[in-house]
């Protein structure tokens, strides 16, 4: 916030309450060794004037995605906003209000969530979901202890290599002191292979998580790898793009036991990589493993309908230590952000947004791998993201040329992945025109 008022007199009445004596004594619990050794290189200080000035040139230096032809995925896309999702997000009702503890005074946000729940069953096909989670990467976790939890198996977990390395980095830590095997499976050619899960799955698996279409856009064949699973006893968690679901079957249809996704591409901006909300939904059975709030719709006693907090007992807040999880609240601003997209939508217009996707898409890799020196990586079908290969030693200076003219042309994999350091993941949306692909095509060649 642009101004503070706290003054030494404020300082001193709060040290007095808490009974310490200086903000010293306050910080005497941090050991030494972590304590700053010599004061900051601050320069003088400025008047409001000057300061104010200083911070909106730096902030300038900022690269915004709509000053750019923005290619960048990998979980985060430069989707077109409606404007009513701003202007229904703003309300102050909305924007400044807090999640539900009291439920019975909050019955706006309770029927918005309840929306929200509403359009994500609809969207994945399963029976429920929850008010939303952090992102994608912890609604993955989550999963994980719900399927270790329904199946009574916590030795070991399946994880695909073509999930995004930051899901998994994510459960490796979760997973880090429980005992728990994490076995990743190589996708070589950007896909499960259907023996390698067979290969992997045993009667200690609780669950097999997979992404479709994957981290590099790549689709896989999801009915046979839930039959795999199901035959093991494990269940199937299926990370999806919920833009992609406008065309694609629903995980549902195809056997998954519970969905989880990020739900930045609905509405909510890229944000220099949040706030986010993960999607949640699942089967009716595991809904008592589910974490989060679950918002239900009933009468009150003078029979008007209303909304209330219908399941939220798996929380610490109630069963401390006892809890399903330690997830007792939900991004109900950005879930609320993409109740109104979907909303807005429809189920047209999600076919017309994952269509324009899916052809620009392809249309950009048909253009770039018309280029001797560029080719793509994998030759499974794909979405609205593929990697492309480049000459080696490549990536970094095509990434600055790109730069250099407006162009934001991937995310390099070499962070994540060794063997595709030469590699770029670069996604298309309904944002993109044709003349920014041909100058994408064109930098990249």
């Amino acid at each position: 916030m642009p101004y503070i008022s706290n003054t030494p007199e404020d300082q001193r009445a709060m040290l007095e309450a808490i009974g310490a004596g200086s903000i010293d004594e306050l910080m005497a619990m941090i050991p030494s060794e972590l304590r700053l050794k010599a004061p900051l290189k601050l320069p003088p200080a400025m008047g409001e004037m000057e300061l104010s000035a200083r911070m909106k040139h730096l902030a300038d230096q900022n690269i915004v995605a709509d000053q750019r032809a923005c290619f960048l995925g990998g979980g985060a896309y430069d989707h077109f906003i409606p404007a009513v999702v701003d202007m229904v997000a703003s309300r102050g009702e909305f924007y400044t209000a807090y999640t539900p503890y009291q439920a019975e005074a909050s019955q706006g946000t309770l029927q918005a969530i309840f929306e929200y729940q509403t359009l994500i069953t609809q969207l994945t096909g399963m029976d429920v979901s929850n008010a939303s989670l952090y992102d994608g990467a912890t609604a993955a976790v989550e999963a994980v202890f719900m399927a270790m939890g329904a199946t009574r198996r916590t030795r070991r977990v399946v994880v695909a290599g073509s999930v995004h390395p930051e899901y998994r980095q994510t459960m490796a830590t979760y997973l880090a002191n429980l005992g728990t095997e994490l076995h990743v499976l190589d996708t070589p050619k950007g896909t499960i292979a259907a023996e390698s899960l067979a290969a992997a799955v045993d009667s200690r698996t609780a669950c097999v998580v997979v992404q479709h279409p994957n981290f590099f856009g790549c689709l896989e064949d999801v009915a046979t790898l839930a039959e795999i699973a199901h035959k093991a006893g494990a269940l199937l968690i299926a990370a999806v793009n919920p833009i992609s679901l406008g065309l694609l079957k629903r995980p549902a249809d195809y056997g998954a036991d519970i969905v989880v996704a990020e739900g930045q591409p609905l509405g909510n901006t890229l944000g220099y990589g949040g706030p986010y909300l993960g999607i949640m939904a699942c089967g009716e059975k595991f809904v008592r493993r589910m974490p989060g709030r679950l918002v239900g719709q009933t009468t009150d006693r003078r029979g008007r309908r209303c909304w209330v907090l219908t399941l939220q007992t798996r929380e610490q807040h109630i069963r401390r230590e006892k809890a399903t999880s330690n997830i007792c609240t939900n991004q109900g601003l950005m879930a609320l952000r993409a109740a109104v997209y979907l909303a807005t939508m429809g189920p047209t217009g999600m076919r017309d947004v994952a269509g324009l996707c899916l052809q620009k898409a392809h249309h950009a890799a048909e253009r770039i791998a018309q280029t001797d020196s560029l080719a793509l990586a994998f030759d499974a079908p794909f979405f609205n993201e593929f990697v492309v290969r480049l000459a080696a030693g490549q990536v970094e200076a095509k990434l600055d040329a790109a730069r250099q003219q407006g162009i934001l042309a991937g995310v390099p994999l070499g962070r994540w992945y060794p063997d595709l350091a030469d590699c770029l993941l670069v996604a298309v949306t309904e944002k993109r025109t044709q003349d920014e692909i041909d100058r994408l095509a064109a930098v990249l060649a």
